[in-house]
């Protein structure tokens, strides 16, 4: 049964200044417990080392979503299932809401167990309380990619006319 978390925190940054740390995947280890290692593959894909009580994991990612200062949206392409986005929203020049959703599915009895504790609902919300503390005590983003993704159509979905 998949797993639904979601998280959000109010930064004293511009949004733009929260947007573009965020899409320097590869800082993520400094304020994302668990997060070892991302590597930037491409503009679109990332290769993450993570190890979250004691269980060790690499997978892919793919951006399915991007748009500048909104969302970023991801989900897995290998290992485990995961999905997830972050949507950021302009509270005033200087003060941001960043909402974190992540779905997955819990593999294995340690995993299932730290589900039903609510682990990842507690990590989530650290993680985005370090990031807070990141971004906030630089005052500016340490890089930034502001190019667009566009949302693919699922398997089903009639994809979107033209704008």
């Amino acid at each position: 049964m998949p797993t639904n978390v979601q998280e959000s925190i109010d930064v004293e940054v511009p949004v733009s200044t929260a947007y573009n740390q965020w899409t320097q995947f590869e800082s993520f280890p400094r304020f994302m417990g668990g997060v070892e290692r991302i590597e930037q593959v491409d503009a679109t894909r990332t290769h993450w080392v993570t190890k979250i009580a004691g269980v060790k994991r690499e997978f892919d990612a793919e951006i399915t979503e991007q748009h500048p200062d909104e969302r970023v949206a991801w989900k897995s392409v290998s290992g485990p299932d995961q999905a997830g986005v972050v949507t950021f929203h302009r509270l005033d020049d200087k003060h941001t809401r960043v909402t974190l959703q992540l779905d997955f599915e819990p593999e294995g009895v340690v995993e299932k167990a730290g589900d039903a504790l609510g682990v990842v609902g507690k990590q989530a919300k650290g993680d985005l309380g370090r990031f807070k503390e990141f971004v906030e005590s630089r005052g500016a983003e340490d890089g930034a990619w502001r190019g667009d993704v566009d949302r693919t159509p699922q398997r089903g979905e009639t994809p979107a006319p033209p704008a």
